[in-house]
């Protein structure tokens, strides 16, 4: 407070009302409830000399005197930061954008709370008065604001964080320890299980730690195992014990309806204490049992339905007999329904016995040590249970063909497919086994990360019932092969009636099939997805060389799809319509196509698209190109401009005025002009120079049934004189119709704007009169040099 008083004085005399603000502020802890019912005009002198824990406490205050804190919030911002943050137009609320970022600097000790006054306020906690606000944060390298929030201290902390993060990323991580991990289990069981986040977001981590990228994959899904590993500070989790309560307590009031499968199961676990020759006399014995007890009702059949798995099993014995049994009476085909039972009864205790083997051998080797040993129980020891055992296994014989992974089980996950071979057994592979099933998220993203062949089988195995998952973002992860064992995950997701996986987006260096085939796998595999992104830089291997032994789809029947938007970047790939047609048929509800670095075979090709868009795809609303050359395609693109259904459509970087003729810039301007269903024309990239920008403002003109509400003309080597002119235009149309003009955006972004800038200030400034404009302070010296031919 004391700086405060020096900075006032230094800036010369001040009136009274401003010394008995800053006496006020110094007083607060006593004045606080007389101070809040101030008048406005009185409040508004005092607001910018209030600490930041203060100023939090008046944000109610001014709210009911009609003031805004914006403007305070955004000036701390300026001297506590001192930086711009991205995107600043867009920031809605300049509190919630300081305590989030001010929240993250202090958890990872890049901020020094000392450096300002308005920080040093000895009732103001830093992480707990500011985790309120935090929605997103970043944890990275050695994860030591993971440590820091799950420490005894941080117990408030993270309670608030529970309820207000939504959004939580890693980056840049390094290998860990086991006391670390500890750490990072208990917050992500605390943020996940029982909190609030649903979007899980990892980046550039060049040579994952496996252990760390299971743990945060697996509880990101909702799985963990219960016991030690998820106490707080040596106490159980609170929460989980009130659920488990609670699940104890919904247990007894069900209980008689189980009555049946307790009862079996508990059987089986006393039949292992049993010689084998007990054992069988004990299944024959139950059989005649229920046999004797199901007369009238077919006990047999209402045991079978107690448990859905060996339900599953005996579906495939065809039985042909009435199931209606009358009492007294001895069905013909009830000797082989249990001929099933026994068989099923026999492998599931061949698969406990050995289940019981391998934990009682853990129990004996981990002894004292079992705390430690925790994380890679879970992580590797379960997992490595036989694959006899394995709950995830498949029944996949070995001479079954690999192409035909497409129609192989449906609720199996990965297993035994080109690219997805398991190598010695089910190690690596995750188990779901030893797992409770928590909350999980709706979004997972990865970014540059490596995943080797395990890792794919392991997420395979996460996504197969990741019902809550809704939008999953695979970028530059080394898939090739792999992205099979992907699509076999998500085959088995889609059996879910309840999953959620709405958006997928998969993106790499390397394509391992021609990416028109890659969209064909994946519609074939989950019809249900609504936006699909499939983007590669470069091609791997060139056509008609692929590898034997890899599935292929390109044959693969598309059933009809919910898909509303479509991305695909092709590795400057030729855009062939007879490839792309099946999928714009089976995509009745397709509103977004966009096509990026595609090259066109032939002349004909761009209209072979647009006449398949119009038969097949009558809800389409976007449509844009990118990268793809359209210099030598005038006619297809003024009929794309003509189209009335289109409402918006982009040529970025197309070279559409390449070779650009005066009669082609008036029949595009024309055609503009007499389009009522248009709404956005971006025009990025496209040589357009000044005298086009200038032409461009006739859309506008008096005699126009333009409907254009943005305009995009980045990166076209416009100058201020021509944007100057372009907006003197622009302003005597707009007079001319009486100021009623439907324009409302124009981007200019990467323009040679800083080659006068007087000029530019002023055309900016009369632009923003009539529109809202967006560029940048773009140095047009780092232009490329095939760009000044056009001037």
């Amino acid at each position: 407070m004391a700086a405060s008083c020096g900075a006032m004085a230094a800036e010369g005399p001040r009136s009274l009302q401003t010394l008995s603000a800053a006496a006020v502020s110094r007083s607060m802890a006593a004045l606080e409830p007389d101070v809040w019912a101030l008048p406005g005009h009185l409040l508004r002198g005092l607001l910018p000399l209030l600490s930041v824990f203060r100023l939090e406490r008046a944000e109610a205050a001014a709210r009911r005197a009609g003031l805004s804190t914006q403007p305070i919030w955004r000036k701390l911002w300026d001297d506590v930061m001192k930086t711009r943050p991205p995107n600043s137009e867009s920031i809605t609320c300049w509190r919630k954008k300081f305590f989030e970022t001010f929240f993250s600097n202090v958890l990872h000790g890049v901020l020094d709370v000392s450096s300002d006054w308005r920080l040093n306020d000895h009732h103001f906690s830093p992480l707990l008065h500011s985790s309120p606000h935090v929605s997103q944060l970043t944890l990275c390298n050695m994860l030591q604001g993971a440590v820091e929030l799950a420490a005894e201290h941080n117990q408030k902390v993270l309670e608030n964080l529970a309820s207000s993060l939504r959004i939580l990323k890693f980056q840049h991580l390094l290998s860990s320890d086991q006391s670390i991990r500890r750490s990072l289990v208990l917050l992500l069981h605390r943020l996940i299980h029982h909190g609030s986040v649903s979007h899980v977001s990892m980046c550039a981590w060049p040579v994952p730690d496996t252990v760390l990228l299971v743990l945060i994959l697996s509880m990101s899904a909702g799985f963990w195992r219960s016991g030690n590993a998820l106490t707080y500070h040596s106490s159980p989790c609170g929460l989980c014990r009130e659920e488990g309560d609670a699940q104890s307590q919904k247990s007894t009031l069900e209980q008689p309806e189980r009555d049946c499968c307790n009862e079996r199961e508990w059987s089986d676990g006393e039949h292992q204490k049993k010689s084998p020759r007990a054992l069988e006399k004990a299944d024959v014995q139950e059989e005649v049992n229920g046999q004797m007890a199901g007369a009238g009702h077919n006990s047999a059949l209402s045991g079978l339905n107690c448990c859905p798995l060996e339900n599953q099993t005996c579906e495939s014995i065809k039985v042909s007999c009435d199931r209606t049994v009358r009492q007294g009476e001895f069905s013909p085909c009830f000797s082989e329904q249990l001929s099933c039972r026994s068989v099923l009864r026999k492998s599931r205790r061949r698969v406990k016995s050995a289940l019981g083997k391998k934990r009682r051998c853990l129990r004996r080797s981990r002894g004292l040590g079992a705390d430690r040993d925790d994380l890679y129980d879970f992580v590797f020891t379960v997992a490595k249970e036989d694959s006899s055992v394995s709950v995830d296994q498949t029944s996949i014989t070995e001479g079954e063909n690999a192409e035909n992974w497409t129609t192989s089980s449906t609720g199996s996950p990965c297993c035994g497919r080109a690219g997805c071979k398991r190598r010695g057994g089910s190690t690596g592979i995750f188990s779901l086994k030893a797992a409770r099933r928590f909350r999980s998220v709706s979004t997972l993203e990865l970014f540059s990360i490596p995943l080797s062949g395990d890792m794919c089988r392991t997420l395979s195995n996460l996504l197969s019932s990741w019902v809550s998952l809704e939008n999953l973002v695979l970028s530059y992860n080394g898939l090739g092969a792999n992205i099979f064992c992907i699509l076999s995950g998500l085959r088995a997701l889609s059996q879910h009636s309840d999953c959620c996986l709405r958006v997928l987006r998969v993106s790499d260096i390397f394509s391992y099939m021609p990416c028109m085939e890659l969209v064909r796998c994946i519609l074939s595999v989950f019809p249900r997805l609504h936006t699909l992104s499939v983007s590669f830089d470069l091609k791997n291997q060139p056509e008609g060389n692929r590898p034997e032994g890899n599935p292929s789809c390109s044959d693969a029947e598309i059933p009809e799809s919910c898909l509303e938007q479509l991305e695909i970047r092709f590795p400057r790939e030729p855009l062939h319509t007879v490839f792309l047609l099946p999928v714009l048929k089976a995509s009745k509800s397709l509103q977004q196509l966009s096509l990026d670095s595609a090259t066109l075979p032939s002349s004909q090709e761009l209209g072979f698209l647009l006449q398949a868009l119009k038969e097949n795809n009558p809800n389409l609303k976007k449509l844009s190109f990118h990268d793809v050359n359209l210099a030598d395609h005038q006619k297809e693109v003024l009929l794309l401009l003509q189209d009335p259904m289109l409402q918006e459509i982009t040529f970025s970087f197309c070279r559409l005025f390449e070779s650009c003729t005066t009669e082609f810039l008036s029949e595009i301007i024309n055609t503009v002009k007499r389009n009522s269903s248009l709404k956005s024309l971006k025009l990025p990239g496209n040589r357009l120079g000044n005298q086009r920008l200038v032409a461009l403002a006739d859309i506008f003109s008096e005699d126009s049934s333009s409907s254009l509400c943005q305009l995009d003309v980045s990166s076209n080597c416009i100058k201020p004189d021509g944007l100057l002119e372009f907006t003197k235009k622009l302003e005597g149309y707009i007079q001319q119709r009486g100021g009623k003009i439907q324009f409302t955006h124009l981007r200019l972004f990467q323009n040679w704007l800083d080659q006068d800038a007087e000029t530019a200030q002023e055309a900016l400034r009369r632009l923003r009169a009539v529109c809202s404009v967006v560029n940048d302070s773009w140095d047009s010296s780092q232009a490329f040099a095939d760009y000044i031919s056009v001037m």
